[in-house]
């Protein structure tokens, strides 16, 4: 949970800064060779958030907990694996961005996706280690595993494809189950949307053009496959009853269209960049659920 909002206060600071240090579009615009003062803005500015977000997370979240020797755990079973569906989208994000800044200073495609594409996984390694040295946590290798696949998904189709046909997304709708227990789930919107697994849902967003390129499908029409779960109010179901929570916990899956906005034209820089931006989360479509507790069920509008 708390990767999420590393990866859009990320986002949109990047986005901010480079609209502030210039309103011509041109600005915007990728270089078509490399641009050293834009690598080596890319790399201070990279840098610097991931250096000041470490330190403000061992000063804010680790200090409350005790220190202790380096340590595993297996959490695999707990909230039905989607906090290791957040981890894979946040490799899969940040490689995202990290690539796009470096094709923004005109580095090569092989420093795009060694240095770039690589930002999420690295980045998110490093919080596993600090995990790994806090008694109230512990370095975890189905994360680590999870933050591999996300940077893998975006690194795999770029060298076999060059695009990304296949993304990961997010989408978050609010739920009941935050108010049985708030210190879990948290407290308002701001916490919810960070701690409630209950109304995260997690997407593989299908390009259909990518796969079919002589098809009269629009560029950008995408088909979407989502998961999600209900009733975790623990991390597992043991845990849940020995609070005294006996709401039925299951899995869900979804069916249902999507937008993939980087595929919309525009002759503007800006526009184009807002876009990529908000192409991390998965616009709401009607949409098909599928579940054991409720079986099947229609959706006007999804998210």
């Amino acid at each position: 949970m708390r990767y999420r909002v590393l990866i859009f206060l990320c986002v949109v600071l990047q986005a901010t800064a480079i609209s502030a240090q210039s309103k011509l579009d041109s600005f915007l615009t990728p270089s078509d060779t490399l641009h050293i003062p834009r690598r080596n803005a890319v790399v201070v500015t990279q840098a610097s958030l991931g250096a000041v977000t470490l330190i403000g997370l061992n000063t804010l979240w680790y200090s409350e907990h005790k220190q202790s020797k380096f340590h595993t755990i297996d959490d695999s079973s707990e909230w039905f694996q989607l906090d290791k569906m957040g981890h894979a989208y946040s490799g899969y994000q940040l490689g995202r961005l990290g690539a796009a800044s470096l094709k923004w200073s005109g580095a090569d495609k092989k420093q795009q996706l060694l240095y770039g594409g690589t930002l999420g996984f690295s980045f998110l390694t490093a919080v596993e280690l600090m995990d790994g040295f806090s008694q109230e946590w512990g370095f975890s290798w189905s994360d680590f595993t999870a933050n591999t696949v996300g940077a893998g998904l975006y690194i795999g189709q770029e060298l076999l494809w060059d695009e990304q046909r296949i993304a990961l997304k997010y989408s978050f709708h609010q739920t009941e189950y935050a108010n049985l227990n708030p210190n879990k789930l948290g407290r308002g919107l701001t916490e919810e949307f960070l701690k409630d697994y209950n109304g995260q849902t997690y997407w593989l967003s299908v390009n259909l053009h990518s796969f079919f390129k002589d098809s009269t499908l629009p560029k950008w029409l995408n088909v979407a496959f989502g998961y999600g779960a209900q009733g975790m109010l623990s991390g597992t179901h043991t845990v849940q009853l020995e609070h005294g929570f006996h709401q039925n916990r299951y899995a869900e899956y979804y069916f249902s269209l999507d937008l993939d906005l980087t595929k919309i034209e525009s002759k503007s820089a800006f526009i184009r960049t807002l876009l990529s931006v908000f192409n991390s989360i998965k616009i709401p479509f009607p949409t098909l659920e599928m579940s054991s507790e409720k079986g099947v069920k229609l959706h006007a509008f999804y998210f």
